[in-house]
């Protein structure tokens, strides 16, 4: 059996008449079908001699040593903290609207990239003082294998791991992986099937079936809803998404609303208008969630995290820096009410 790293998590091949070998991802939910020599629609898992092989295992295209973990954006873990943050190219989605798409939709082979296995990046992220892991920027679950081992050797080592993911992932090997996650912040990005299929080019039940998962599972979970203009932002919309996320991952669950700026695929549709983002949290806060905040603009509340029982300010916040934190031992200091969140 090939070792880990070589190996797709879930695939299966066959020969077709003219004895090539075929090789089927069974990692997300599109169980591309590839052949010799080619990629799924990630780029990054391919087949070579009949194994699908992980091309950037252990090749980052990013590491920052410095971001907050407030840019995640993660606001109940570990507040103004540094977080290790890294990524390899590649995605399994295809959103038009996306800020990072030189790298997502990259091929690896016109790609800069390090040299860094799972054992380096574990040591770098101890020698730098940094509590947690980021995988990030682009889409860990593609990297799936560099993500895994990475997270395990973190985990044993005490630093901490966090997702940021799209969650379109089959359930077999996302409960595998977060056997060695901490926190997760997963887009969710409309509750239409239709916005998924023709801006992402992906389905909806597949990440609503990840968020409860990781939450089943114990992973510390923020969701996150970028607002688009004409697409996704009107009130039954944001409502709906309101309602669901109460009701399936619960009122404690931070949700941010973030504001769309023009790139990409989708330079004519205008920025969020910080009404829209102000209606969004609103809106939330109307369906019972407790923590809702605002990210992409800067406003007088939307950054702030607020005692849910008593609304005295907790966390102060503008953009990415904390410029108080009254928490105490992870409870209210005025009402005593414990905060939903991992705070040491």
């Amino acid at each position: 059996m090939a070792r880990r790293r070589d190996r797709g998590d879930r695939s299966r091949a066959w020969q077709d008449r003219g004895l090539n070998v075929k090789v089927q991802c069974e990692l997300c939910p599109k169980g591309c079908i590839i052949g010799p020599g080619q990629s799924g629609e990630c780029r990054v898992r391919i087949n070579l001699d009949g194994v699908l092989r992980s091309v950037v295992y252990g090749f980052p295209c990013s590491i920052a040593a410095d971001d907050p973990v407030e840019k995640k954006p993660v606001f109940h873990f570990l507040p103004g903290t540094k977080i290790l943050s890294l990524a390899t190219v590649g995605c399994n989605l295809h959103c038009k609207n996306c800020q990072n798409w030189e790298i997502s939709q990259a091929n690896p082979e016109d790609s800069r990239a390090y040299a860094c296995s799972p054992e380096k990046m574990e040591a770098l992220a101890r020698q730098l003082g940094r509590p947690s892991i980021a995988y990030t920027y682009t889409e860990p679950i593609v990297y799936y294998e560099y993500t895994h081992d990475t997270a395990r050797l973190a985990r044993e080592a005490g630093l901490r791991n966090v997702l940021v993911t799209a969650g379109y992932v089959n359930e077999g090997p996302w409960r595998e992986l977060l056997q060695h996650i901490d926190a997760a912040r997963i887009d969710l990005k409309s509750m239409s099937e239709a916005f998924y299929r023709d801006i992402c080019s992906a389905t909806l039940k597949p990440v609503q079936n990840a968020l409860v998962v990781a939450k089943s599972m114990g992973v510390h979970l923020e969701v996150i809803n970028l607002v688009i203009p004409t697409l996704n932002d009107k009130p039954e919309d944001l409502r709906g998404l309101s309602q669901w996320v109460h009701e399936n991952l619960g009122k404690e669950t931070p949700l941010h609303f973030s504001g769309f700026y023009p790139m990409y695929q989708m330079r004519h549709l205008p920025p969020t208008s910080l009404q829209t983002l102000e209606t969004a949290r609103s809106i939330a806060m109307s369906e019972g969630m407790e923590y809702v905040y605002i990210g992409n603009r800067q406003t007088e509340k939307g950054e702030n995290t607020y005692c849910p029982a008593c609304g005295k300010l907790l966390i102060q916040r503008v953009g990415f820096v904390v410029l108080q934190n009254r928490l105490r031992e992870g409870k209210c200091p005025d009402c005593g009410r414990e905060i939903h969140g991992v705070w040491k």
